[in-house]
């Protein structure tokens, strides 16, 4: 029996990077952003977008990302409607990937889902545990505009468009703080993994 895990955090806080470790591990890891980018290949999901959003967003049959990036964030409304369209695809992808993993044999002791908007989705009750990855604002800023071109202030408009860190970090079963080095990270993580086994292995007891 696999123990379920929403894993989430913040723009910019490292979420990746603890999922990319506890993919070396030897967590089963699923990835919504990875599947919200399938979603936006699917032809229906694409016209949906265009109908809903505007044919500019789609050029030659594929979602311009960085044009719908700047319409959504700058636009409650138009993210409301973009996640109306994109969030149910990636349920069902989600699921239906869970359920195949839950059916090898063996299952992983453990599932992780990367969830950017875990919380904001109401999504929490459908883990055994969640974990939040921590780290502070301005740290979080210059992580993404070093890594993405973006300016300060846009970096901060996305934060802010998304449920506090801080009130994350307080619903959560784990935090992993990632304000330090990679080293000390990948240190945490590790302590994590061996927690969260331990849970896994009771559980199935």
């Amino acid at each position: 029996m696999s123990l379920h895990v929403g894993l989430t955090g913040s723009i910019g806080s490292g979420k990746s990077s603890v999922a990319k470790r506890l993919r070396e591990l030897g967590a089963a890891v699923l990835d919504a952003d990875a599947l919200a980018r399938e979603a936006t290949d699917d032809a229906e999901v694409l016209d949906a977008i265009a109908r809903a959003l505007g044919r500019e967003l789609v050029v030659d049959g594929a979602l311009d990302r960085a044009a719908t990036a700047r319409r959504v964030f700058a636009d409650a409304d138009a993210r409301k409607q973009l996640s109306a369209i994109v969030h149910p695809w990636v349920r069902r992808a989600m699921a239906s990937r869970r359920r195949a993993l839950e059916q090898a044999e063996p299952p992983p002791a453990v599932i992780v889902e990367d969830i950017p908007l875990l919380y904001e989705n109401g999504l929490e009750e459908g883990f055994d545990a969640v974990v939040v990855v921590d780290a502070p604002l301005e740290l979080r800023v210059r992580r993404v505009a070093a890594r993405s071109g973006l300016e300060p202030d846009e970096v901060r408009a996305r934060d802010a468009a998304q449920m506090p860190l801080a009130d994350k970090v307080a619903r959560a079963d784990y935090v992993v703080d990632n304000a330090g080095t990679a080293a000390e990270l990948e240190t945490r993580v590790d302590a994590l993994w061996r927690t969260l086994l331990e849970r896994s292995h009771q559980a199935g007891a």
